[in-house]
């Protein structure tokens, strides 16, 4: 039996194992090493794998997970999701379609510190769908804007997804969350055109609301300055080379702890639950990157990624068709799974393909970033369209696919303009 029917027979049992709801990073194991132990020898097989996993999991690199995930956990015990949403409401919500850009805004701003799609969408569309229902707003577009403006969390640095694909495919993480910046702002961008747009063409789907008063735009800034001034410590220093990777996280939980303590929030209780939903947030990425440890040995004794990437160079195409095509397989892969989950598994595949195909690995890394989370909100599945029917049983998956379509254009223009110029990305380095 060749090496690459093996590896073809391994990838077909790993999505067999995930369609029969086996935790990816189980499966991932599981199909390793077993695959592994076939085409090496026993020893062998455990010693490859020990070594993998001791490797990755106590690299100092990786503690910089645990770290942005506890900063995280610490700054939404801060009150953070309704300051930014009272904010935003108090500047735009006398415009129309104002509670919907809100929402995009939102999710901008708590991505930030969620790094994730679901976690995003879940937080923001609890205080945002109860108030687009209140003031009247079509379903559609109050469901399409929370599932969409989820996805922002994995593409906004910091973002663990942007982490797990530096790691996987040994680049640097604050050249990963530099890139990003851009492109996510282009895609807020696109995103509150199309609300705007939308309005524009049917007012009756978002009533206009009351318009603030300037002291009431002023004062609903009041308890964001302090983790607006964090996240430029954060950031700022980390672009700038005053930090590593790891030292901008710690310095941020330090500055998280340092906030909730000033605002009076830092209770033993809270501390507890900020340490536990850390703890076990970790532990699955943890999880995950220790199953795709071994995955990953087992194609590379396979060859498959190497070979995919000279097939793929070798085909008369031009480079630019070939990387659609591979965009392609992000967007569905997206849209029936994780993001996460999927790139781990995929990365190995068709990293090398980038390579081949000549394009930059940093470039490669924010695009498949992007396009998988645009399956989080495609049709069959979608995984935020799921988090938006938990949030609001009212709302019907008619409603809910029919909003997020009104994103998938946006999504596909950001797509193109990145795909037609990539400098967009990597201007910033």
């Amino acid at each position: 039996m060749s090496m690459t029917l093996i590896a073809m027979i391994g990838i077909l049992a790993l999505f067999a194992l995930i369609l029969l709801k086996m935790p990816i990073s189980f499966a991932m194991f599981v199909v390793g090493f077993f695959g592994m132990l076939h085409m090496t020898s026993p020893i062998a097989a455990y010693n490859i794998i020990s070594s993998g996993i001791w490797e990755q999991l106590s690299a100092y690199s990786l503690s910089v997970i645990p770290l942005f995930v506890f900063m995280g956990e610490l700054l939404f015990r801060s009150g953070i999701t309704e300051k930014i949403f009272a904010s935003a409401y108090a500047w735009i919500g006398h415009r129309r379609g104002s509670m919907a850009i809100t929402t995009i805004l939102s999710s901008a701003g708590f991505a930030a510190v969620s790094g994730s799609n679901t976690a995003t969408a879940a937080t923001v569309g609890t205080i945002a769908l109860p108030e687009m229902k209140k003031f009247g707003y079509h379903k559609a577009l109050s469901a399409g804007s929370v599932a969409a403006g989820g996805t922002l969390g994995v593409i906004i640095p910091p973002s663990s997804v942007l982490i797990i694909i530096a790691l996987q495919a040994e680049l640097a993480i604050r050249d990963l969350f530099l890139a990003s910046i851009i492109p996510g702002l282009i895609l807020v961008a696109l995103f509150i055109m199309t609300i705007v747009y939308l309005c524009t063409r049917r007012p009756e789907i978002a009533p206009v609301g009351e318009r603030s008063e300037w002291r009431v735009r002023f004062s609903s800034l009041k308890g964001l300055m302090e983790i607006v001034v964090l996240f430029a410590l954060v950031l700022g220093g980390l672009f700038s080379g005053w930090f590593t990777s790891t030292e901008a996280a710690a310095v941020g939980c330090v500055g998280a702890l340092a906030i909730i303590a000033l605002q009076g929030r830092l209770t033993l209780d809270v501390l507890q639950k900020a340490l536990a939903n850390a703890l076990k947030s970790s532990a699955m990425i943890l999880m995950l990157v220790a199953g795709a440890v071994i995955f990953g040995r087992f194609l590379t004794v396979t060859r498959l990624p190497y070979l995919v990437g000279e097939w793929a160079a070798a085909l008369p195409l031009p480079a630019v068709l070939i990387m659609a095509c591979v965009l392609l397989i992000y967007v569905i892969g997206g849209a029936l799974m994780d993001a996460m989950g999927f790139l781990i598994i995929s990365i190995p595949i068709f990293f090398p393909v980038a390579l081949a195909l000549g394009y930059d690995p940093i470039w490669f890394g924010i695009m498949v970033c992007i396009v998988t989370s645009m399956g989080a909100i495609t049709p069959p599945v979608g995984v935020n369209a799921f988090i938006v029917k938990s949030l609001d049983p009212d709302l019907g998956f008619g409603d809910i696919f029919r909003g997020v379509g009104y994103f998938l254009l946006p999504y596909m223009a950001c797509i193109l303009l990145l795909l037609l110029i990539p400098q967009l990305v990597l201007f910033v380095l």
